[in-house]
């Protein structure tokens, strides 16, 4: 398969103007932006030359292949949908994190599966940004330092996802689930065995990789407090505005957990401006595990992709490749 998947067109995506912008406003171009794997991305440029982002979830719109139902306490189920959008919008707004504003909130029944639109923030990314103009992205930087640590201070009790994770009672979800900690090693050691069928390199490895895993875990003290996390928070997520905010992006995947996965990540993703998102109080141990565990969810994860007709290949390899480095680079 090539990749190649047929967008929406503007008399498609029509309806969808009219609802976010008035029926006086004509829509004469939608343009399908790159880059996403779970959502289309549209740009809608109307003739009095404004513009706004339509997101639309449809299978037809998912490059993922199918997936089985996550277990009831797994917080980390395939991440997309209007519902998760709407539910972590809300979360983001309420701890005070910028992120496009909402022009058409999440709606049904203007075309097959479901669209909203918000501000089309055109400034570009800070992942450009910090190589075009470094001095520059320092201040939005720090600004997102800043969104950062409110977004990890908004806490509760349980873990989960916003708006996939509150039973009838309107108690926060799950109820005597696993401990994070075990969730993520079941995950990893789900990973670790993906991996080594599928790279040679991890396959050598795969007996160290799991006793650092288990030697990793068994430091990690319990703990019952969570905070709010994007869950994909790369530079490439964070879009700059004209006043040099950042803007966070990519939402769904939003979830109340440890802290820790997420500075893994940024610490990952940042190199040397992670100290600049960091915050007081991360617990070591936990980073170390969720180090090893979210490299070998970057080897996995990108190979289940590859699986189904995902046009970037190269890119995506090359995302392993880095992960199987960094994963074995942790038995030093």
């Amino acid at each position: 398969m090539d990749g190649t998947r047929v967008g929406l067109t503007v008399d498609e995506l029509r309806p969808v103007a009219w609802a976010a912008f008035g029926r006086g406003q004509a829509l004469v171009s939608a343009q399908r932006l790159t880059g996403g794997t779970k959502k289309g991305v549209y740009r809608l440029a109307l003739e009095d030359g404004s513009t706004g982002i339509a997101y639309v979830w449809h299978p037809a719109e998912d490059y993922w292949p199918v997936q089985a139902a996550p277990a009831s306490d797994d917080p980390f189920g395939h991440a997309t949908g209007a519902g998760l959008f709407a539910a972590a919008h809300r979360e983001f707004v309420a701890a005070g994190v910028r992120v496009p504003g909402l022009l058409l909130a999440p709606t049904a029944g203007l075309l097959p599966g479901e669209v909203a639109v918000v501000e089309d923030v055109q400034g570009g990314n800070l992942q450009d940004l910090r190589r075009r103009d470094p001095r520059r992205a320092g201040v939005v930087l720090a600004r997102l330092g800043d969104a950062v640590r409110a977004m990890h201070s908004r806490s509760r009790d349980r873990y989960g996802r916003p708006g996939l994770d509150r039973p009838a009672s309107g108690r926060p979800g799950p109820a005597g689930g696993r401990p994070v900690q075990r969730i993520i090693l079941d995950r990893a050691l789900d990973d670790l065995a993906e991996a080594a069928a599928r790279v040679e390199r991890i396959a050598a490895a795969r007996d160290r990789l799991a006793v650092a895993l288990a030697e990793r875990y068994a430091a990690v003290a319990p703990r019952s407090r969570y905070g709010l996390i994007h869950g994909e928070l790369g530079p490439d997520h964070v879009l700059v505005d004209d006043q040099d905010r950042p803007v966070l992006i990519d939402i769904e995947g939003a979830v109340f957990l440890d802290v820790e996965w997420e500075h893994a990540f940024l610490e990952l993703r940042f190199g040397d401006g992670w100290p600049a998102l960091a915050m007081e109080g991360l617990d070591e141990d936990r980073l170390r595990l969720y180090r090893l565990a979210l490299h070998l969810s970057l080897v996995a994860g990108p190979l289940r992709l590859l699986d189904g007709d995902f046009p970037d290949r190269a890119f995506m390899l090359a995302i392993v490749e880095h992960n199987v480095d960094r994963t074995l680079s942790q038995l030093v």
